[in-house]
């Protein structure tokens, strides 16, 4: 009877020892994990954890170090941040758990993602009291990783790069303007205004124009003659109006000799107020801010006059240096110059491209509808006009689109000079997933052609999808399409995927997820299996993306 008691208490002994000096499991009802499944963001898998340790669970003098873990299916293993616990004997730092009482807990932490979708999130733990090392299991507490976000790194291979855009402009709107000056009240036109530089250039321009008629239009010529504001307004009015019949008259001569129809528009300013405002600004005279002043001040002409001649001194620099320059007629020839006509360039290009400007070289690139044809214009460009960085830049752009990446980058390296080369070194550093590097050489491309598009493409990898489908308001791709989906805007994205022009495998793909995610399974399938007949390899990912778990394969 004695020998049975010691064995019982004996036994009593031991499971109290056990129970005071282990740690017991772990189970997944003891954690929460947000989001679950989890998903990625700018390149990386967050969660939070919440926890809870039981009531009698961590002992006085444990300290337990939670791990996550992210397991990948093709072997790769992620650590993430850890958090550690203690009992409320151990002096430390670390969050006190009551032994009775139990406590909760929340940890936040960040996995690289490994490009698996198919992936176990696991808790394991570093436990210890004192100094031994207790075995508590791990414990899942997620499964699978929506990496919808990581699409990016396949949508901007289809990304267009930024495009140095050429200045051609077939027709281009030209003014030429001739002055005659007229002695004080007088209309008579004299024979050395007729004879000054800006004169002649007028008559010579005249029959420029008459004689090549291939490369230049005329489209009017205007006739604008004037009175200073001295004297009386009924004077100057009809002064004005002899200096428009005069001028007119002589234009009209002119175009007579060299036999060209042309319509001249004529008319006269009695008081010349607003280009005698215009030369004053522009003057030395001393007390030009007073004039001014009276300018604003009144606004009939006799008295303005008058205030003005009260300031005797200015009055004195007005009649020698600015009433003169106001008597006047200006000629004005309003005219088209007229460039090659795009069959013009193409055949220039191809049989002698040295007579050709770049800007026709650049803007003949355009007219070229296969990139390889682009190519060799570029590369004339580049021959022709070597010091021109724009041509470097639009040959980096056709070895991205046919997916030559390194010649891109070679290419860019001699395109110092321009912003688009900017705006493409970033994009080939999103490609590779540099984001920083992208952001320095991103900021240094402002004003560059196409830049909406590539800063799109760095918001949506920065995870700012808002303002990448913002950036994208002009943009009909699919980097816009991932956009619009990511920021749950599926009736934009719907639209964006109407309008791509070239639709391929990551358009279908995009399709397929953005139908599952609009409970439209029958469309996602078909989309689906579209992706897949264009690219094989997507049957892989589908097998493994939550977003299409529901969506026949």
């Amino acid at each position: 009877m004695q020998k049975k008691e010691i064995l019982l208490l004996s036994a009593a002994t031991l499971m109290m020892f056990t129970s005071c000096s282990k740690l017991g499991e772990l189970s997944a009802d003891n954690f929460t994990v947000t989001p679950n499944p989890l998903e990625t963001q700018k390149g990386a898998v967050p969660a939070t954890i919440n926890g809870h340790f039981p009531e009698k669970y961590m002992k006085k003098k444990a300290v337990v170090t939670v791990v996550p873990e992210l397991r990948y299916s093709n072997g790769v293993v992620e650590k993430g941040t850890t958090a550690t616990f203690q009992g409320e004997s151990v002096r430390g730092n670390d969050q006190t758990i009551n032994y009775k009482m139990g406590g909760n807990y929340t940890m936040k932490t960040s996995f690289a993602y490994a490009g698996d979708n198919k992936a176990e999130m696991f808790l394991t733990f570093d436990a210890r009291i004192g100094n031994k090392k207790m075995e508590v299991p791990a414990v899942k507490v997620a499964d699978g990783v929506i990496a919808t976000s990581e699409l990016y790194k396949q949508t901007i291979l289809t990304t267009q790069a930024a495009v140095a855009p050429d200045a051609y402009q077939r027709i281009t709107k030209k003014k030429l303007d001739a002055n005659i000056k007229f002695l004080i009240q007088q209309a008579k036109l004299r024979k050395s205004e007729l004879k000054n530089n800006s004169v002649q250039e007028f008559v010579r321009m005249l029959k420029q124009i008459n004689n090549d008629r291939e490369k230049l239009n005329l489209d009017n010529i205007e006739v604008s003659a004037y009175a200073s504001p001295d004297g009386g307004f009924s004077i100057n009015d009809k002064l004005a109006g002899e200096r428009q019949k005069v001028s007119e008259k002589y234009v009209n001569q002119e175009l007579k000799k060299i036999k060209l129809d042309a319509p001249v528009d004529a008319k006269y300013t009695a008081q010349d107020w607003e280009g005698f405002q215009e030369l004053v600004k522009a003057s030395n005279i001393q007390d030009k801010e007073v004039i001014l002043r009276v300018l604003s001040m009144y606004k009939d002409p006799q008295e303005r006059e008058q205030q003005i001649k009260n300031i005797s001194t200015a009055f004195r620099e007005l009649a020698d240096g600015v009433l003169p320059e106001l008597r006047r007629a200006r000629l004005t020839i309003n005219y088209e110059t007229i460039g090659r006509s795009d069959e013009q360039i193409l055949e220039q290009l191809q049989n002698d491209a040295t007579k050709l400007s770049i800007e026709e070289i650049l803007y003949g690139a355009t007219l070229k509808t296969n990139a390889d044809e682009k190519k060799q214009v570029y590369m004339t460009a580049a021959k022709v006009y070597p010091n021109d960085y724009r041509a470097y830049n639009n040959l980096a752009t056709i070895e991205y689109e046919q997916g030559n990446y390194e010649a891109a980058k070679q290419y860019l390296q001699k395109a110092t000079n321009v912003p688009e080369a900017n705006a493409n070194l970033g994009l080939l550093a999103l490609k590779d997933g540099d984001v920083a590097t992208a952001e320095r050489y991103i900021a240094a491309a402002t004003d560059a052609n196409g830049l909406a598009e590539i800063m799109g493409n760095l918001n949506l990898a920065k995870g700012n999808y808002a303002q990448a489908e913002e950036n994208f308001a002009e943009v009909y791709s699919n980097s816009a399409v991932l956009a619009q989906i990511l920021n749950h805007d599926y009736v934009s994205a719907a639209v964006t995927l109407k309008y791509i022009k070239n639709p391929d495998a990551v358009s279908e793909y995009l399709k397929a997820l953005m139908s599952a995610r609009m409970g439209n399974n029958a469309d996602a399938a078909e989309a689906l299996k579209e992706a897949i007949k264009k690219d094989p390899a997507f049957a892989k990912y589908a097998a493994n993306d939550i977003e299409l778990k529901n969506i026949e394969k």
